[in-house]
């Protein structure tokens, strides 16, 4: 069962990712990290990987300061997982490493991580790859444009990623497979 940690979990991605959009639309942020719980949640989340689910992209949305509000009101190792599905956090001026070294370090990382934070980390990239199909049956291929790889490193790095999960045997690896599957028939 949840208890009130998932709604204080939830006042915290509110909080985080306030004034945030989705790339290219004007869907609040946060709606992200509440499809991305839901998901954990279908795929046998209990409630800290679910409470990461919620705040998986803080560190790297909201900056590095929320790591010790989170280990104080959620505990280490809600910490550790929300850690262990950041790629990057932003330095002091703001910037991360360029895209391509984060992604094949987080694809590393992937291939060793253990099986909670493949939950989670599954689940956000299923919700991601969800929605960017979505988006190229109704925007077409110009979707990509939003992304910072474009079209064919944004196509690399799903299919890396589910050849990831599968390989790992997550359990939200056949979902994934068969979206980014569609997504680069659609954008083929």
């Amino acid at each position: 069962m949840l208890t009130e940690r998932i709604s204080q979990a939830l006042a915290l991605a509110v909080e985080a990712h306030d004034k945030q959009v989705r790339k290219g639309t004007r869907v609040p942020y946060v709606a992200h990290p509440m499809g991305v719980a839901s998901l954990a949640l279908d795929f046998g989340a209990d409630e800290d990987q679910a409470i990461a689910a919620l705040l998986h992209d803080v560190l790297e949305d909201g900056g590095p300061q929320f790591a010790p509000v989170i280990e104080e009101r959620f505990g280490r190792r809600v910490l550790a997982l929300v850690e262990g599905c950041t790629d990057g956090v932003p330095d002091a001026a703001g910037e991360k490493a360029p895209w391509a070294e984060r992604k094949k370090a987080y694809l590393a990382h992937l291939a060793e991580a253990d099986a909670d934070v493949l939950l989670v980390s599954g689940s956000d990239k299923l919700h991601n790859a969800r929605a960017i199909l979505g988006d190229l049956l109704t925007v077409g291929p110009s979707v990509f444009d939003r992304f910072t790889a474009k079209k064919e490193g944004t196509l690399w790095y799903y299919r890396a990623l589910a050849d990831i999960f599968a390989h790992r045997q997550a359990p939200m690896h056949a979902a994934l497979s068969n979206a980014v599957s569609e997504m680069e028939r659609l954008a083929a």
